[in-house]
């Protein structure tokens, strides 16, 4: 018993990291779905004639984030996971211009929204680190074969 507890230890931390072995153990993943609260919330207040317009794509852009980081971590290919990554990025960039937009129309203020944008130049930076990194990972991969 000693043993078989020793080698899952063993399966699951690498170098004094604990390896993921699910996407929910993600920082990014978890911040993204504060991020997408935040928008769920954020929009509540915009007008009703909206609802199919901006409410629905600031929506749809802010849970793509989340659904893409988890997605490319479920799929356990490097290449195919920063794909995905590359995907959440394009959704935040997407949403941040959603932001400005709803902000200039008069649909929030300023202060409705700062931190909205501290969550997605967090996520921005996290997700600029994990493809770097994913990167690096990835060439040293290919280079050995």
């Amino acid at each position: 018993m000693a043993r078989q507890n020793e080698m899952q230890t063993s399966n699951k931390i690498k170098n004094g990291v604990e390896k993921v072995t699910h996407y929910k153990q993600l920082q990014i993943w978890q911040k993204a779905i504060t991020l997408t609260k935040l928008i769920y919330k954020l929009t509540d207040g915009f007008p009703d004639r909206e609802r199919f317009g901006l409410t629905s794509q600031m929506r749809r852009a802010a849970v793509s984030v989340p659904s893409n980081i988890a997605e490319g971590q479920a799929r356990h290919g490097t290449r195919e996971f920063l794909q995905f990554l590359s995907h959440a990025s394009g959704s935040l960039a997407e949403l941040e211009t959603q932001i400005l937009l709803s902000e200039e129309l008069g649909f929030c203020e300023h202060a409705d929204v700062a931190q909205v944008n501290d969550c997605i130049a967090e996520l921005q930076k996290m997700l600029a680190a994990i493809r770097q990194k994913l990167s690096e990972k990835a060439m040293v991969a290919s280079a050995s074969h």
